[in-house]
């Protein structure tokens, strides 16, 4: 056991080292041998930071200008929780070759970690400069803007990411999760038009007004909605619906959906509730799963729904089905995002009525049971700094009896204003 430590020891090393030749070659051939030594433990479990730092100064000696081995001491000493000297490992690397793009990473991660955000975002600067095309220096910047709730710079800096890398889904998550996050509060109204193909039944109108407040924590919307649905050129249903909103931040990869409305007028339900959760995996995928409840004047039913989305660069696509009592629903959901999350264009399209379709909830029992086919598009876009206005068309083939269809379009105007 005794003479294991001895042969294992850095005096001996250096020793069988110094014995080995003293040309430049013979000295490059060992210094990276006790290098891949020290690569090689670091490896293992557990590694043995203390002899790595051992045989890094031995390495060190032999070999001063090999920064490969001030880089192993900086790396063994910050996992031994020594930043101070890691710091100045990684310090020295960069002073003697910035080429290194390992020490701009290593220390990078210190400074964020110890929240050293000037210096670290100096660094980070600096490792842009040299390293343009390296992403997670970029993405490291963004997280010392969001570390100090600078989302005016970290938003300028997403931006400026998505157009080196528009394809990226990290990317994108990382400007809808800023956005979700950024404080607002903004009023917003919106009217849709029902036309219907057969005769003597509709228009149907529905106009709403809200306002949505937005936290860190999540958003909390109100909103009242007034229907009126006209048949023989005579209003038959016709009301007003209060209804409360929320998504909640529940975690950083999760959050809850959360919706309750009340009416009790014949244009709409009686009682909507719906909650659903949300969860973002790797890559850009979110599923959710949740729930529906409708009570009617003289009916209930509860649904339940999955779904499934993924960002492919500015690009969101989103499947979910509802499993109903009657007759299933799909649907398919597209957006292409510009500049922010209120700029984008839009295709939809599905089969079957949805709890979630407003413009149809005062029939929802009787349609759920029916066939239903709608395609649609959509536009949204800010201007005047303050202002987001949007566009909704869609086409339904609507089965109103078995058998028996009718064409409903829909055209809906929105405008919103930002305080």
């Amino acid at each position: 056991m005794n003479f294991l430590k001895i042969i294992y020891s850095p005096t001996f090393l250096l020793f069988i080292l110094l014995l080995s030749g003293h040309t430049a070659k013979s000295q490059k051939v060992d210094t990276d041998s006790l290098l891949t030594v020290i690569v090689k433990d670091m490896k293992n479990n557990p590694p043995n930071y203390k002899l790595n730092l051992e045989r890094g100064l031995l390495g060190k000696k032999l070999a001063p200008d090999y920064l490969d081995y001030y880089l192993l001491l900086g790396r063994n000493h910050e996992l031994l929780q020594q930043k101070d000297s890691a710091r100045y490992y990684y310090n020295y690397v960069i002073d003697k070759n910035p080429k290194y793009e390992d020490a701009f990473a290593y220390i990078i991660n210190l400074d964020l970690e110890e929240k050293k955000y000037d210096e670290g975002l100096m660094i980070a600067n600096k490792a842009i400069d040299l390293y343009p095309e390296n992403k997670n220096f970029q993405l490291k910047r963004i997280a010392y803007y969001s570390s100090q709730k600078d989302t005016k710079n970290e938003e300028k800096s997403l931006q400026s990411i998505k157009e080196k890398f528009p394809n990226d889904p990290e990317i994108q998550q990382l400007l809808v999760n800023l956005y979700s996050e950024i404080n607002s509060d903004i009023l917003g109204i919106y009217y849709n038009f029902t036309s219907i193909s057969r005769d003597a039944v509709g228009p149907w109108h529905l106009a709403s007004a809200n306002y949505i407040r937005q936290r860190k924590w999540g958003s909390l919307v109100g909103r009242i909605s007034y229907a009126n649905r006209f048949s023989q050129s005579q209003s038959i249903a016709n009301g007003i619906q209060y209804e409360i909103e929320s998504y909640i931040n529940t975690g950083k990869k999760s959050y809850s959906y959360f919706d309750a409305a009340y009416s009790s007028d014949l244009a709409f339900p009686k009682l909507r509730l719906a909650y659903s959760f949300f969860y973002n995996f790797k890559n850009g995928w979110e599923a959710d799963l949740g729930a529906r409840y409708i009570k009617g004047k003289d009916s209930e039913s509860a649904s339940f729904n999955v779904g499934v989305g993924k960002y492919i660069g500015s690009a969101w696509l989103n499947f979910r089905t509802y499993i109903q009592k009657d007759n299933p629903a799909f649907l398919i959901n597209s957006r292409y995002y510009f500049k922010s999350k209120y700029d984008y264009v839009s295709l939809f399209g599905g089969y079957g009525t949805s709890p979630d379709n407003r413009t149809t909830l005062g029939e929802y029992e009787q349609r759920s049971t029916l066939e239903s086919y709608r395609i649609g598009i959509g536009y949204s876009v800010t201007f005047s700094k303050h202002y987001i206005g949007g566009f909704l068309a869609s086409f339904n083939k609507q089965e109103y009896v078995p058998g028996l269809n009718q064409n409903e379009l829909e055209l809906g105007f929105s405008l919103q204003y930002k305080l």
